[in-house]
C-alpha cells in the first residue's frame, strides 16, 4: 500500500477516527495483503468493537510473517492474539495455545518486547487459575521488560496484576496504593488506548472486591470521561456495567437498569463470553427492584452462558418462597464454586466467598438455620478481619445481627445490626441499609420494644421507595402496620389526575394541572396508571402483531471464529490430559462447552441462522424508550409529579405503576 495512505490511517486510529482508519486502508488495493496495513486494521476493528475482525487480522498477519521466514514478527502478532482473547474472551485454553505458538516461533531470541507481552498473559493465566505466586513472578517480569521495551500492556497491566496479587494476599492498604499511583499515570495519558481501558476496568473492580465504593465511584467517573475520547473495544460496554453496579448500591434502581441493559447491548457474546457478568449485574439490579421474573430471565440467560449467576439466582429462589432450594445452590456454589476465569473478580481467596456468605447468612436467617447463619457470620468476620473495609465491616455485621436473631439471642443482634445500618448508610446504599433496618426492627420487636421497632421498619419502607424497590417497600410497610397496635386512620391518598383532552393530555396535581402532547409513552403510562400494581408485558403494550425476525446470533465471520477456537480448545484440552493437569482439564473442557453451545444455539431447523433482536426485544426497547421520553416531557412541566412517576414507574420485559407506600397517590385516568 502507498505510504500516504498508511500514514492516514494510522493517524486516525490515533485520534480514535476507527471507521476513518479503515476507510484509508480501503483506499489502496494492497492494503489486505500488506503487514502494515494488517496491523493498522487490526487496531482499527478492535477500537469499534469488532474483536473477531481484529484477532483475525493479527491471525494473519502472524501467519504472513511466519510465512515470509519473520519468526519475531510473527511471535508478536501470536502474542497480541493471546492479549485480546486474554482480555475478551475468557478462553484460557485459547490464550495458552496461542502464546505457545508465539513462544515456538520465538525460539532462544533473546528478551524483547514479546517476551514482555507473553509473560503479562502467563502472569495473568496464573493468577486466574489459582496460582498467585507463578502469577506474581510473571507479572514482576512483565511489568520489568515492558518498561525496559516500552510496551504498554505489560508494563501497565502487569502493575494492576502485582497489585490485585498483593490485596489477595491481604496487603489492601499497599495494593491501593499501587493502584492510585497507576491511575496518575494514566490519567497523565501514559499508555495506549487498549492498555488504559483494560486498566480503568481493573480499577474499578478491584476497589469493588475490597469495599471502598469511594475510589470504585472516583475511578469510574475518570473512566466514563476518558471513554468519551479515544475509548475502544469494550470499554463503552465495560463502563457502563460498572455504573449499573454501583448504581445498584445507591440508587436509583431505575437508573440501574438502564446501565446494565446498555451494557448488554454492547457486550453482546461476539466471543466475548464475559456477555455473562452484564447479564449477571441486570438480574441483581431486577432482583432489588422486584422484578421477579425478569431477574430469572437475566440469571438463566447469564447461566447460559457458562456463567456463575450466583448468589443472584439463590437470592431470587429466596424471594420465590423456596429457602431450601436458595440454602442449596448457595451452598453448591461454595462448596464447588463454577471456574469462570473473570478478571472482574476475584478468582480465588476469602473475599470471592464475601457475597456468597452474605447471602448464606440471609438465606440461612430466613430458613431458620442457625448453624447456618452463625457458620457464614464467623467466616464473614474472619474475612473481614484479613482484608477490612467498610463494605466487608458491614456485610460481617449484618450477618452477625442475622446469626443472633435467628439462634434466639435478639438482644444480641441489636447492636451489629445498629452497625451495619450506620454503616451502609455511610456507604449511600440505601437498600442494604433498609435491609439491615429490617432485621433491626425484628431484633427489638422480639426484645418488646415495638414502638422502636416500628420505626426502624417505617425508615427501611421509606429507604426501599426512595431506592426503587416498591415491592420491598411495600412488604417492609405492611410489616410495620401489622405490627402496630390500633393506629390512627391512615390519611386518605391524595389525588393525580391524566385526562385525555383532544389531541393532549391534562395532567395534574393539587393545584397544579399542565398540558402535554398526545405522545406514545403518555398513552403508555395512562394505562400504567389505570391499574397500579399490575404488571404489563411490554409486548402487550407495543400491541405487536406481527413477529419480525431480528439478526443472527453469530454472523458467519464469528461462526469460523467460533469454530477456530475449538481447535485451540481441543488441542489445549488433549495436552492437559496427557498431562494429568486436571484444573487445566477443567477449564478447557468448561471452554469447550461453552463453544459447542454458542455454535449449537446460533443454528435453527434445517440448519439456517438462529436470530435475535426481533419483536419481544425491540417491544422493549420501544416501550422503555417512550416511557421515559414520555415522563421527562412530564417532569419538565410539572417537577414534582415527575419526581413521583420516576420512582413508581418500573420498565423493562414487564412494565408497571407501583403506588409509593409511604405516599400514595390515588389517579383519575380518563382516556
Amino acid at each position: 500500500m502507498t505510504v500516504p495512505d498508511l500514514t492516514l490511517a494510522r493517524a486516525a486510529v490515533e485520534r480514535g477516527d476507527f471507521g476513518g482508519a479503515l476507510e484509508a486502508l480501503a483506499a489502496d488495493p494492497e492494503a489486505p495483503g500488506s503487514p502494515e496495513g494488517l496491523e493498522v486494521a487490526a487496531a482499527a476493528r478492535y477500537g469499534l468493537g469488532d474483536l473477531e475482525g481484529a484477532i483475525g487480522s493479527w491471525e494473519r498477519l502472524s501467519a504472513l510473517e511466519a510465512g515470509a521466514g519473520r519468526s519475531e514478527a510473527a511471535a508478536r502478532a501470536a502474542a497480541m492474539v493471546a492479549v485480546l482473547l486474554l482480555c475478551e474472551s475468557g478462553l484460557m485454553a485459547a490464550v495458552r495455545g496461542w502464546a505457545a505458538r508465539s513462544r515456538r516461533l520465538l525460539g532462544d531470541a533473546p528478551p524483547g518486547a514479546v517476551h514482555a507481552l507473553l509473560a503479562l498473559v502467563t502472569a495473568y493465566e496464573r493468577l486466574l487459575t489459582g496460582d498467585p505466586e507463578g502469577a506474581a513472578a510473571h507479572a514482576r517480569e512483565a511489568v520489568e521488560l515492558g518498561e525496559r521495551f516500552g510496551v504498554d500492556p505489560a508494563r501497565g497491566l502487569g502493575r494492576t496484576a502485582v497489585a490485585r496479587i498483593a490485596m489477595q494476599a491481604g496487603e489492601v492498604e499497599h495494593g491501593l496504593a499501587l493502584l492510585d499511583e497507576l491511575a496518575v499515570d494514566l490519567a497523565a495519558g501514559e499508555f495506549d488506548p487498549l492498555t488504559t481501558g483494560n486498566v480503568y476496568c481493573e480499577l474499578v473492580c478491584a476497589a469493588l472486591w475490597v469495599g471502598h465504593q469511594d475510589r470504585a465511584r472516583e475511578w469510574t467517573t475518570v473512566m466514563d470521561r476518558w471513554r468519551t475520547g479515544p475509548a475502544l473495544g469494550s470499554t463503552h460496554g465495560r463502563c457502563r456495567i460498572h455504573r449499573a453496579e454501583l448504581l445498584r448500591i445507591s440508587g436509583p434502581v431505575a437508573s440501574a437498569e438502564a446501565e446494565a441493559l446498555g451494557a448488554c447491548a454492547e457486550l453482546r457474546p461476539w466471543m466475548r463470553r464475559e456477555y455473562g457478568w452484564p447479564l449477571t449485574e441486570l438480574g441483581n439490579i431486577r432482583l432489588r427492584r422486584g422484578d421477579l421474573d425478569g431477574a430469572e430471565e437475566a440469571f438463566l440467560e447469564a447461566h447460559g452462558q457458562a456463567w456463575a449467576p450466583q448468589p443472584g439466582l439463590a437470592l431470587l429462589r429466596l424471594a420465590q418462597g423456596q429457602p431450601e432450594v436458595a440454602a442449596a445452590m448457595v451452598r453448591a456454589e461454595i462448596e464447588h464454586p463454577m471456574s469462570v476465569p473473570w478478571k472482574e473478580r476475584p478468582p480465588f481467596g476469602g473475599l470471592r466467598l464475601v457475597p456468597l456468605l452474605a447471602a448464606k447468612a440471609a438465606i440461612s436467617a430466613a430458613a431458620g438455620d442457625a448453624a447456618g447463619a452463625e457458620e457464614a457470620a464467623t467466616q464473614l468476620e474472619e474475612i473481614c478481619g484479613s482484608y477490612g473495609g467498610p463494605l466487608l465491616r458491614a456485610e460481617a455485621r449484618l450477618a452477625r445481627a442475622r446469626a443472633a436473631l435467628v439462634a434466639g439471642r435478639p438482644e444480641e443482634a441489636i447492636e451489629p445490626a445498629q452497625d451495619a445500618a450506620s454503616a451502609w448508610t455511610e456507604l449511600e446504599a440505601p437498600y442494604d441499609a433498609g435491609e439491615a433496618r429490617v432485621v433491626l426492627g425484628s431484633a427489638l420487636a422480639a426484645c418488646g420494644r415495638g414502638e422502636l421497632a416500628r420505626v426502624e421498619w417505617r425508615a427501611a419502607a421509606t429507604g426501599f421507595g426512595a431506592f426503587g424497590a416498591h415491592r420491598r417497600a411495600a412488604e417492609v410497610a405492611r410489616l410495620a402496620d401489622l405490627a402496630g397496635a390500633p393506629a390512627r386512620p391512615a390519611p386518605a391518598p391524595a389525588v393525580a389526575w391524566l385526562e385525555r383532552d383532544g389531541e393532549r393530555w391534562r395532567i395534574g396535581y393539587a393545584d397544579k394541572e399542565v398540558s402535554v402532547p398526545d405522545l406514545k409513552g403518555v398513552a403508555l403510562l395512562a394505562r400504567l396508571l389505570a391499574a397500579p400494581g399490575r404488571e404489563f408485558h411490554a409486548l402487550d403494550l407495543a400491541g405487536a402483531g406481527v413477529v419480525e425476525p431480528g439478526l443472527p446470533v453469530l454472523d458467519q465471520e464469528a461462526r469460523e471464529a467460533y469454530r477456530r477456537r475449538l481447535v485451540e480448545v481441543e488441542a489445549d484440552l488433549e495436552e492437559a490430559e496427557r498431562d494429568n493437569d486436571e484444573a487445566r482439564r477443567l477449564l478447557a473442557a468448561r471452554d469447550r462447552d461453552y463453544l459447542l453451545a454458542e455454535l449449537a444455539g446460533a443454528v435453527g431447523l434445517a440448519g439456517r441462522a438462529r436470530l435475535v433482536g426481533g419483536t419481544a426485544e425491540r417491544a422493549r426497547t420501544s416501550v422503555t424508550r417512550s416511557l421515559r421520553y414520555g415522563l421527562r416531557r412530564i417532569t419538565a412541566l410539572h417537577p414534582v409529579l415527575g419526581a413521583h412517576l420516576a420512582r413508581a414507574v418500573r420498565t423493562g420485559a414487564c412494565c408497571s405503576y407501583q403506588p409509593d407506600p409511604v405516599a400514595p397517590l390515588a389517579w383519575r385516568v380518563r382516556c
